[in-house]
């Protein structure tokens, strides 16, 4: 039997020619799995807080306010998870085992996950194992996936890796659009056995299209157990600041023991993150709340549209259904539309514009509950302009810091990069959490909480990033493997 890990040589596919507007061969495959997975994670996550507090967590709190910020609290951290977990992933990919292999195991570390949800929807202590599983399997693999996508381009064919990152992201939301428009109805109308079981069966599919492309991928190497790694360098220049060279900052005490490639990779990762860490988790506390605190607020509202009834969680498809909508209007029309104007909108100019929108649109959802907090009865079509102006904010900020994170790394410390990025979401979650936990904010007070601190981050970053240099990093162009030469099968134990 064939093994379904291929050997990871630096390319296996046909380098695409420069001046071809055509994607490579392999990359339809890593989208196809990108738009199922994201079908099984979004429509598995965009269910769970109101099956948190509608269903199993009923009968360990009966009070609802007190279960509904369980119920919060609960969802974030599983959230944290999904967002701390690609530092395991990003580093084993990078490290050991190479992007196609963690990403093929922790897949289906993931299905199993997805399918525990399905099988104890009374079992709290089997729900939540299968709430850890996915964390790790969809954490583990966030920062393997973009990064791979860029490995399967060179300084040759760049011109067409910002067009592929905004397929990339479009392909996450078709699934999230899909997933987030009919999982709803399928608990309403089907149980939840049947509502988690779709997105677990949506996950295997994409499972069964990643390991389709295996011949086709581009594989970059994993660098092993590498003696110029970020934090070798880091202790060695703590180490030895005697033999620092003047004006060469903190980190030329490891010039002694490390080549000034490492140095500079050390060195990008903390001005990436310098930018980044400060103020990007302000956005994410304002995003993932719309499959929490948003949620509530719709179950206050009247979900007749006319002849439709909308149930809470099912606003949430305005979300990717604009993003699929907005991505190719931006990126043809206004952006160039800025250019042309003589004011290019960067993306160190669209990071902290966007958190300044998403501060908005908390600004308007606010209103609302202030509104119905004084019993005025909300339609929840309502939500559409907050949803709106959020997606717009989510564009400027996400999109483009995917971009961003992938291009000022080098080729070492993409996947570790990646991460880091992903981290942001973390800490922003931890912070919601412990704030649902301790029922800090209540009702309209914690809109306007959230709206000012991302107002605040965007106006630190705007100011931060006049300082920040951009450095792009491609890995250079290869030789092309001749037309029917293909990498062996790696057939031993440690590919299989």
């Amino acid at each position: 039997m064939e093994s379904p890990l291929p050997a990871e040589t630096p390319r296996m596919a046909k380098t695409t020619p420069a001046s071809s507007s055509r994607f490579p061969p392999q990359i339809p495959f890593i989208i196809g799995n990108e738009a199922c997975e994201r079908f099984s994670f979004y429509g598995m996550r965009n269910i769970l807080m109101v099956f948190l507090m509608d269903y199993l967590l009923r009968n360990v709190n009966p009070d609802a306010a007190m279960r509904e910020a369980m119920a919060k609290s609960h969802f974030h951290l599983f959230m944290s998870g999904v967002y701390f977990f690609p530092l395991f992933g990003g580093y084993l990919a990078d490290r050991f085992l190479g992007k196609y292999r963690v990403i093929f195991w922790l897949s289906l570390l993931y299905c199993v996950g997805q399918f525990c949800l399905a099988l104890f929807v009374e079992n709290i202590y089997g729900f939540y194992t299968g709430l850890l599983l996915i964390s790790l399997g969809s954490g583990g693999i966030k920062p393997c996936v973009s990064a791979m996508v860029g490995d399967q381009f060179t300084a040759e064919n760049k011109h067409l890796v910002k067009k592929v990152f905004a397929i990339f992201y479009w392909s996450i939301n078709l699934g999230s659009f899909f997933a987030s428009l009919f999982i709803p109805l399928a608990l309403k109308n089907l149980g939840p056995a049947v509502a988690f079981g779709i997105p677990g069966v949506l996950m295997l599919i994409a499972t069964v299209i990643y390991w389709a492309g295996r011949h086709h991928y581009v594989m970059v190497p994993p660098t092993g157990r590498n003696p110029h790694s970020f934090f070798r360098v880091v202790f060695s220049a703590l180490g030895n600041q005697s033999q620092r060279t003047p004006g060469g900052g903190w980190l030329s005490a490891a010039r002694a023991r490390h080549p000034e490639e490492a140095i500079e990779g050390v060195r990008a990762v903390f001005r990436i993150n310098l930018l980044l860490m400060p103020t990007i988790p302000f956005f994410w506390m304002l995003f993932d709340q719309k499959a929490s605190t948003w949620v509530v607020q719709a179950k206050a509202m009247d979900p007749h549209v006319g002849s439709f009834t909308f149930q809470p969680s099912q606003m949430q498809f305005i979300n990717p259904a604009l993003v699929m909508i907005l991505i190719p209007v931006l990126a043809a029309v206004v952006y160039p539309a800025f250019q042309r104007m003589g004011w290019e909108l960067t993306p160190l100019r669209r990071m902290p514009l966007g958190l300044v929108i998403g501060a908005l649109s908390y600004v308007i959802a606010g209103y609302y509950q202030v509104l119905i907090e004084g019993h005025t009865v909300l339609n929840i079509s309502w939500q559409i302009l907050p949803y709106i102006v959020l997606t717009v904010a989510e564009i400027l900020v996400s999109t483009t810091g995917l971009e961003f994170a992938y291009t000022q790394a080098p080729r070492e410390m993409k996947s570790v990069v990646q991460s880091l990025w992903l981290l942001n979401s973390t800490l922003a979650n931890v912070a919601v959490a412990i704030a649902a936990a301790l029922n800090i904010f209540k009702g309209s007070a914690q809109f306007f909480f959230y709206a000012g601190l991302a107002a605040l981050a965007g106006i630190g970053m705007a100011l931060m990033a006049r300082r920040y240099t951009v450095r792009d990093y491609y890995q250079e162009a290869a030789p092309p493997i001749p037309v029917g030469e293909r990498a062996a099968p790696d057939l031993s134990p440690k590919g299989a």
